[in-house]
Parts: structure tokens; C-alpha cells; sequence
């Protein structure tokens, strides 16, 4: 739905020939007035925080170094006239068995790739998904919000408003929704007070770029 499209259910009536469930939304529409997009700050500020990538990092390393010093403590030891190690004697002799179109070497292939496509992955993406850059104006400062924390600050506010008797706010990076219960009061008027305040809650996040913000509002389901 654009904007500021609205789309309601009367209590027990139909929307042309469809009949509207209990469970269903009676009310819906994203919140007129509300502007998503960057909140000004330096050029860079909505851009992602990113993730040191400690395990991955650690775990690579480690196996890096334990395959490498195996190889090169297997090498000397060739070199000083000993015998090689068992495994690699038994890797050389696979190797030169097995042909290229094997289970086992196309497995081992697969797994290769897909380890190195993953690594890559990590290399070439920011992470931490569940930070979310807020404004600033000094180039060498940069804050960042939880999303968890700002669902349930701005849950908090939408709990203040008159008539919702329960909310869910989920707060991503493009978009925040809010699925709240009405027991009395017009749909459209809740709706109204929630899309204001949640707009209002939004901008004092201070976030670098605000995202769009989507707001339901329904009947609590019918008991029996």
C-alpha cells in the first residue's frame, strides 16, 4: 500500500465479497506525516558498523597455522633424510589413485568452495545487523542504537496511548512495524495516535537515516 492508503473492515461486515477473519487486520496504513530517509550528520553516518569477525578470524588462523606447520615440520624432515609423515604419504597415494571426477574429490572440492565462498561472505559484509548508526557531527565519533532497545523503547510509548491493549514493535534497518490490539476506541483514531507518536519516538532515536514506519492496528480476536 502507498503511503497513506488506508484499507479497514467493518467489526463483522466484508470488504466486497471477502469476508474479513477474526485474526486478520481489520485496519492497516503506514503513517501519514512521516518522513523516512537520512536525518542529516556527516556523509558517512548511515553507514553499517563492522563486525571484527573474531571467531571466524581466530578459527582461520588456527588452521592456517596448524596445516602450514605440519607441512613445513613434514618438508624439514624429508629434507634431513627421514621418512615423510603417514598422512601425507597416504594423501600423495589418493591423489595420484583417485580420478578427478570421484565422489570423494568432488566432495572435498565442494566443501572447499563452499568454505572459501563463506569466508569471502564475511570478508566483503559489514555484519552486525542488529546495530543501527545513529547521527553525529564529529567525523571521529559514531554511535550506534540496538534494535532490540529502540523495539522496546518505542513499544514503551505505544503502551501510553489510550485504547491499545497490547503491541508488537519490530525495529529493522528499512522499516519499522507496529502490530498493536485496540479493545475500544475507533481503529482509525488509535491508529492516528500510534502513527504520530511512534513517528515522534522514531525521530528521537536520533538515527542516522529513519526508517519507513508501518502501523496496524486490530480487534483483540473474539474469545469462544
Amino acid at each position: 500500500m502507498s503511503g497513506d492508503e488506508t484499507k479497514s473492515w467493518p467489526a463483522g461486515g466484508s470488504a466486497g465479497t471477502a469476508t474479513a477473519e477474526p485474526h486478520e487486520w481489520r485496519q492497516s496504513t503506514s503513517a501519514s506525516g512521516y518522513a523516512a530517509g537520512p536525518d542529516g550528520g556527516s556523509a558517512d553516518a548511515a553507514a553499517r558498523f563492522w563486525s571484527v569477525r573474531r571467531v571466524p578470524a581466530a578459527l582461520t588462523a588456527a588452521a592456517a597455522t596448524v596445516g602450514v606447520g605440519l607441512l613445513l615440520y613434514d618438508v624439514v624432515a624429508v629434507r634431513a633424510e627421514r621418512s615423510a609423515m603417514r598422512w601425507r604419504r597416504r594423501v600423495a597415494d589418493e591423489l595420484a589413485a583417485r580420478p578427478l571426477d570421484d565422489a570423494w574429490v568432488l566432495t572435498a572440492a565442494a566443501l572447499a568452495v563452499l568454505l572459501g565462498g563463506w569466508l569471502v561472505l564475511l570478508a566483503v559484509t559489514p555484519g552486525l545487523r542488529s546495530v543501527l548508526p545513529m547521527r553525529h557531527a564529529s567525523p571521529d565519533l559514531r554511535a550506534g542504537l540496538d534494535r532490540r532497545a529502540a523495539s522496546v523503547v518505542l513499544r514503551d510509548r505505544a503502551m501510553q496511548i489510550s485504547g491499545v491493549r497490547s503491541v508488537r514493535v519490530s525495529v529493522g534497518r528499512r522499516r519499522v512495524s507496529a502490530r498493536a490490539e485496540s479493545h475500544f476506541r475507533e481503529l482509525d483514531d488509535v491508529r492516528a495516535d500510534l502513527a504520530a507518536v511512534l513517528g515522534d519516538g522514531i525521530r528521537e532515536l536520533g538515527l542516522a537515516r529513519r526508517p519507513e514506519l508501518s502501523v496496524h492496528v486490530r480487534r483483540p480476536p473474539a474469545k469462544g
